[in-house]
């Protein structure tokens, strides 16, 4: 056990020790152990799906109710919404946003008080959407978000138990790679269901019935905070507004309610999912939230798939978008996820004489171009370590989305366009200097092998470069098994491997440590590819004669790093 672990742990027992019965005391936010922290949930989450699924409602609202009430799952929950989440600092109606350990420590105890809760409205802001209209969301007061996190904990791993396998939108250990390859398996060239029903729920977070949402929750013990949420309104411009439906989307607990909401849509098509993914029917579904697509066997199939689904969300008060809701064969293709998926013509090499290709969409490549354009833009007169400093991370983020697709050609052209954009920086920034000085001031080889000589450097520093999208290597993504859930405590072996898989978003020496801790955070114990911003920690500091070697660095969590100079700063002190 490292020094810093062991001093996390000791500091960790007396918090523990003053907390045990109760809430007296301050939370010094410092001194939690959130290896302990992380084990009492995770256990307590895999005990609630167990007895879920073997139908022990009695037992499940037993272990929802200490769920609610531990402080573990406080701390937790404020450590997600104060510092994981992208909406930290944005301020609800309260107008508060909680920066520092002592806030947060002050925002726990606060929270696990066991006093009359009432909800406050959301605020209402505006974020642009890709057809030019303006989608809300509702933001809560940051209270109400912590309280979110601590239900969210308690109600999910029931629903872990009941969801279906098709569902891949906001569930832990599931995602949009999920959704891809299981269109890829239905749609494949071979497959006979090629009539596809892409289609989109109209308005679905804001038009959900409270009264069917409720019913399907519930005699969930929070039941009355979460109808608390649901009704508490929104203000904008000065102004109160009732919430008849709908769940405020920048609500922590808003995706599980729309799952909760859709779930069931199986059925509805008379399709059925097996332990081990396959699909029975003559329909098959593949949803990520409130976007999904229904294959069938004939276009006839897929009209009247169309028709029962309508029927199906009319109590729920949702409907199908019209706008957005199409019918079409896997010759024409669809987009879906941001890539597209399309059948092509291949009697060479295909037995069937097609060929299922999954490309990013040309609306993604559009995209990703105009954000690119607008960063180059900014970065105007800017230098070249700056300017790799903001787009790397874009370049990075974007073709590891996309590398489970046949992306190859899609990165060949970006970086033909990328190119050119560094010609014209090079060339506004020295309008005097000719083609053959830029050329030996910003471009060489990555390294002296390499059979690229056309990268983009910073000439300060050689070593710092413009990552080239073609540079990710394509890499098929395994779907993940069947109804599996990271709450089952029987697959733990098979949540460690895909935990394993989940760290090439990494930079490479992070990835290379990472690998190394079997991918946990060795401070919090946790995957250290859980969307937490990372850092490179020393064992033995280099101003006290630590190296820079693997053997005396770890790959931690940001807010797991600074705990452990907390601690030191603590000792220092003392």
């Amino acid at each position: 056990m490292t020094e810093e672990r062991v001093t996390v742990a000791n500091r960790g027992a007396s918090w523990m020790r003053a907390t045990a019965n109760g809430t007296e005391g301050r939370t010094d936010w410092n001194a939690v152990d959130w290896r302990q922290a992380g084990r009492y949930v995770r256990n307590l989450r895999q005990r609630i799906f167990r007895a879920s699924e073997e139908g022990n409602h009695r037992k499940v609202r037993s272990l929802q109710k200490l769920m609610l009430r531990s402080r573990a799952n406080a701390l937790l929950a404020v450590r997600r919404v104060t510092q994981v989440n992208k909406g930290k600092y944005t301020p609800g109606v309260d107008k508060v946003v909680v920066k520092t350990p002592k806030a947060r420590g002050v925002l726990v105890d606060r929270i696990v008080t066991h006093q009359a809760w009432r909800a406050r409205p959301a605020r209402r802001v505006y974020i642009p959407k890709a057809n030019g209209k303006r989608r809300p969301l509702g933001i809560p007061a940051i209270r109400d978000r912590a309280m979110q996190a601590i239900v969210l904990n308690a109600l999910e791993p029931e629903w872990e138990a009941r969801f279906e396998a098709t569902s891949y939108g906001f569930r832990p250990g599931r995602g949009c790679h999920d959704a891809i390859e299981r269109i890829f398996g239905i749609a494949r060239g071979g497959g006979t269901k090629r009539w596809v029903l892409d289609a989109d729920i109209k308005g679905a977070f804001d038009d959900i019935g409270h009264a069917p949402l409720l019913d399907a929750i519930g005699w969930f013990p929070a039941r009355e905070l979460i109808r608390q949420w649901l009704k508490a309104g929104y203000m904008e411009d000065g102004s109160w507004h009732a919430t008849e439906s709908g769940t405020p989307q920048g609500g922590v607990i808003s995706p599980l309610l729309a799952n909760i909401a859709l779930h069931g849509m199986e059925d509805a098509l008379d399709s059925k999912t097996g332990r081990d993914g396959r699909t029975a029917g003559s329909r098959a579904l593949v949803r990520y939230a409130d976007d999904f697509v229904v294959f069938g066997g004939s276009e006839a199939s897929a009209r009247q798939a169309k028709d029962d689904l309508s029927r199906w969300l009319a109590p729920r008060g949702l409907e199908l978008s019209e706008e957005k809701t199409r019918i079409v064969h896997l010759r024409d293709g669809f987009d879906f996820l941001g890539f597209n998926v399309r059948l092509y013509p291949s009697p060479q090499t295909s037995r069937a004489g097609w060929k299922l290709l999954i490309k990013p969409s040309r609306n993604a490549v559009k995209k990703i171009r105009a954000k690119l354009k607008e960063r180059w833009l900014a970065l105007s007169g800017a230098n070249a370590a700056a300017v790799i400093a903001t787009l790397n991370p874009m370049i990075r983020g974007w073709a590891n989305y996309y590398r489970t697709g046949v992306s190859g050609e899609t990165y060949g052209s970006m970086d033909r366009w990328m190119f050119q954009r560094c010609v014209r920086y090079a060339k506004r920034s020295h309008p005097d200097k000719p083609w053959s000085w830029l050329r030996r001031r910003y471009w060489g080889r990555l390294r002296p092998n390499a059979a690229d000589r056309w990268v983009f450097t910073d000439p300060a520093n050689p070593e710092a470069y413009l990552r080239k999208f073609a540079w990710t290597k394509i890499k098929r993504h395994v779907l993940v098994r069947g109804h599996a859930s990271p709450d089952d405590a029987t697959l733990r072996a098979y949540w460690d491997d895909r935990r394993e898989r989940s760290l090439a978003d990494l930079p490479r020496r992070q990835r290379k440590l990472a690998h190394a801790q079997g991918g946990l955070c060795p401070i919090c114990d946790t995957n250290i590819g859980n969307g937490e911003e990372t850092h490179v920690h020393h064992v033995v500091r280099r101003r006290d004669g630590g190296d820079d070697t693997d053997g005396n660095c770890r790959v931690v969590h940001l807010y797991c790093h600074q705990q452990i100079h907390a601690g030191k700063r603590m000792s220092q002190d003392a």
